[in-house]
């Protein structure tokens, strides 16, 4: 079964070779996806969870290659704006079984979603404020509804992503039985759900499992006047960036998730993203430049922020690797892209295999948000990405030329 394979994939475990033939064939900067990864991440994560429903969170990777291999795999998909409602759907899912969770929506994002439940009435939108149930109401809405609360305990691997103690992200915790009470009456309430963060590992997994007993808590309290369809645990398990990083035993994250949850009536909902897609894939780019200066060798790639902003965003680290040379002697290097502005650096003194000018290396753990936050800053088209599934290579997003940057332009 494929959810036995290693629990985290490391940058010196793809093949060199074919990573090399394919920046040969396609150019780079380039994303290279491993479909049957994917695969493999998402079984073992359910199996971890075998009386949970589990689903794929897609705002960490909304490509169609993505969604279509989960879907066949067994995945249900979670959405959290309309245009990934109309992505799931494109890639095969069935409306009924999508989960919207609104935050802030805007006019046309509850348009989208109220017109789709006339049709599909299994569709589930969630509400992280009562405006957002006024504004369904306001449209006629009184279909299947679930209440985001906000647990006031937030986890992760950056603040930018502790959803769990943001207001922004969900009801108030004391005021989540009252208004329950008030949907009720409005909705078919079927749902409460929450996030605590993103990013989880060992280290965070005790204030994770605290907030997940808070939420589950709270389930068992508005299932004592409303018949719960499900409680929604959200996400945020991670994978380990950098090298020296343990992944997590998700057999044993799985019996800690079950005994912080105890006793529930409704069905366990959780919705992995980054577990799923981001040790699937890398990005490959080649040196253009070296530079010895007092302060730093500076290796130049023609990736940059606009291929991968998450370093720049939230200074995270990816693992950086010389596909070309990986024996050669490692040196501290700063590697960098062709953007004007500091920011743009991918690591800072980091030991690399020595780059010289044409070598070819790969940046790590690029699948979650990273093609979803890529940019066009300083007219740069955005990559291609190719998928690698079985013994097969297939182009899945073309790059970008200039005539698309500024297509839209008039």
């Amino acid at each position: 079964m494929s959810h036995a394979s290693p629990p985290v994939r490391r940058l010196a475990d793809w093949d060199h070779d074919r990573l090399s033939r394919l920046a040969a064939e396609h150019g780079t900067p380039l994303y290279v996806l491993d479909l049957d990864r994917v695969a493999a991440n998402y079984e073992r994560f359910a199996s971890a969870f075998p009386d949970a429903h589990v689903m794929y969170a897609a705002k960490a990777h909304t490509g169609h290659a993505v969604l279509s291999k989960l879907l066949e795999t067994g995945a249900d998909i979670e959405c959290a704006a309309w245009g990934e409602l109309q992505r799931a759907i494109d890639a095969g899912a069935d409306p009924d079984t999508l989960q919207y969770t609104a935050v802030n929506p805007p006019d046309r994002d509850l348009d989208y979603a109220v017109d789709l439940a006339e049709d599909h009435p299994g569709l589930t939108i969630t509400g992280g404020a009562r405006d957002t149930f006024d504004r369904l109401e306001a449209r006629g809405y009184d279909g299947r509804v679930a209440i985001r609360i906000n647990p006031g305990i937030g986890t992760g691997h950056h603040e930018k992503v502790a959803t769990g103690k943001d207001a922004k992200f969900g009801i108030p915790y004391d005021e989540v039985p009252g208004l329950a009470d008030e949907i009720g009456e409005r909705f078919d309430l079927v749902g409460i759900h929450a996030h605590a963060g993103s990013g989880v590992l060992h280290d965070d997994l005790d204030d994770h499992c605290r907030a997940i007993a808070k939420v589950a808590e709270m389930g068992r309290t508005v299932e004592q006047s409303h018949d719960l369809a499900f409680v929604d645990f959200g996400g945020g398990f991670g994978v380990p960036y950098r090298e020296d990083e343990d992944p997590l035993d998700m057999q044993v994250v799985g019996e800690r998730v079950s005994e912080a949850v105890g006793d529930l009536d409704a069905q366990v909902k959780l919705e992995p993203g980054r577990y799923v897609v981001a040790d699937a894939e890398c990005i490959l780019t080649e040196v253009n430049t070296v530079k010895e200066t007092p302060a730093a060798t500076v290796v130049g790639v023609d990736a940059s922020l606009a291929t991968l902003i998450r370093p720049a965003m939230f200074g995270s680290y990816h693992p950086i690797r010389n596909v070309s040379a990986p024996d050669r002697g490692a040196e501290p290097v700063s590697v960098g892209g062709p953007c004007c502005t500091s920011a743009d650096v991918f690591c800072t003194d980091r030991p690399v295999a020595r780059p010289e000018r044409e070598d070819l290396l790969a940046i790590g753990n690029a699948g979650a948000y990273g093609y979803e936050l890529a940019n066009q800053f300083h007219s740069q088209p955005r990559p291609a990405e190719v998928a690698i599934e079985d013994d097969d290579a297939r182009v899945v997003r073309e790059r970008e030329t200039l005539a698309d940057v500024t297509r839209v332009e008039r």
